[in-house]
């Protein structure tokens, strides 16, 4: 039987996968965290205080099982990651999806700080202080990382014809 808590859980899957995949760049690995943290979360439900806000709560717990795993993985090493030296050509009228692999790759190259910070304001629809909450730092921390993000993301898209990134005020 599936309690309320449960289903709490349920509709905010979709949000974490997301926040799990900017996290960790890999769809495999997002999926390993983002069952990790669901597992925390639905085997710790006497930790979630009714006043406290779910979805940033079960984000917490997210960001804190993959600071946790980035710790471990120092002290085992990283893995070696294989590159596939024969990558195909890509005609002339894919522009467009090159333009959102640079841009995704722009995303992925920000600080491990910024990008969280631009993921949870910018896709996840947080407000800095809540963000900030789900982080455990200032809003004006937030503020600061967002705008370094979105500066760092303007500069290395600039060729990227039809300023698809625009200062947003």
């Amino acid at each position: 039987m599936v309690s309320g808590f449960e289903r709490s859980v349920e509709a905010h899957i979709p949000a974490l996968r997301r926040y799990a995949r900017a996290l960790q760049g890999d769809a495999d690995r997002a999926e390993d965290l983002l069952q990790d943290s669901l597992e925390r979360a639905l085997s710790r439900p006497h930790l979630f205080v009714s006043s406290q806000n779910l979805h940033q709560w079960l984000f917490r717990i997210m960001r804190n099982v993959f600071l946790n795993s980035l710790r471990s993985a120092k002290q085992r090493g990283l893995p070696l990651e294989l590159h596939d030296a024969n990558l195909p050509a890509v005609p002339p009228d894919q522009i467009p999806h090159l333009e959102v692999t640079e841009t995704l790759a722009a995303f992925d190259a920000l600080s491990r700080e910024c990008r969280e910070a631009l993921w949870l304001v910018v896709v996840e629809g947080f407000t800095y202080r809540e963000a900030g909450r789900v982080l455990g730092v200032p809003a004006g921390t937030i503020m600061s990382r967002v705008a370094r993000a979105r500066e760092d993301l303007r500069a290395r898209c600039q060729h990227i014809p039809d300023g698809r990134l625009r200062i947003v005020r």
